[in-house]
């Protein structure tokens, strides 16, 4: 079975890595849907698409694991027709794997199997509290995987590009 997991990965943390490792351990092939992928150098989305695939392929690739792909996902905001939206841009898939109920029931309505996925630490796994912590000069690197870390430390440039959005482009 082919298995869609879509998450906005900003950034990509240890909360997403458990889930995908047991993805990967349950389904054939893993389909890692990136949404709002047309957002970056914003306050809720600093990371490009381009970025966000960089990160994931890294750690992916250093755990082992080779039955993915990555989708960008572009938002529509239209939920009635995000579905479609999501089939047209995606090889075929069986199940989808989220928390998010909302994206459950959008699935759901359309007839697709949807599967959650055991919480880690939700409340610190999580993209908006690492990029406060990142904002507030507060200890989040323990929250990622070190090859993470390194990539928003050093290549991406990521802390002062979290720092500097902080205000100035905040979504409200």
């Amino acid at each position: 079975m082919k298995a869609l997991f879509i998450g906005r990965f900003q950034p990509f943390h240890l909360g997403h890595l458990h889930i995908i490792q047991h993805i990967a351990s349950t389904y054939e092939h893993i389909f890692i849907g990136v949404g709002s992928s047309q957002y970056s150098y914003t306050y809720d989305n600093p990371f490009s698409f381009e970025e966000r695939k960089l990160m994931i392929t890294e750690i992916l690739h250093e755990q082992g694991i080779q039955n993915f792909a990555i989708i960008a996902i572009p938002d529509v905001h239209d939920p009635p027709n995000w579905v479609a939206h999501v089939k047209k841009i995606c090889p075929p898939f069986d199940i989808v794997i989220t928390n998010n109920d909302f994206t459950a029931s959008l699935f759901k309505e359309k007839g697709y199997a949807t599967e959650n996925t055991p919480l880690f630490d939700r409340k610190n796994l999580a993209g908006k509290e690492i990029r406060n912590r990142i904002r507030n000069n507060q200890e989040w690197e323990s929250l990622v995987p070190i090859i993470i870390s390194r990539l928003i430390k050093k290549k991406l440039d990521g802390i002062h590009r979290i720092q500097a959005y902080s205000k100035k482009n905040k979504v409200s």
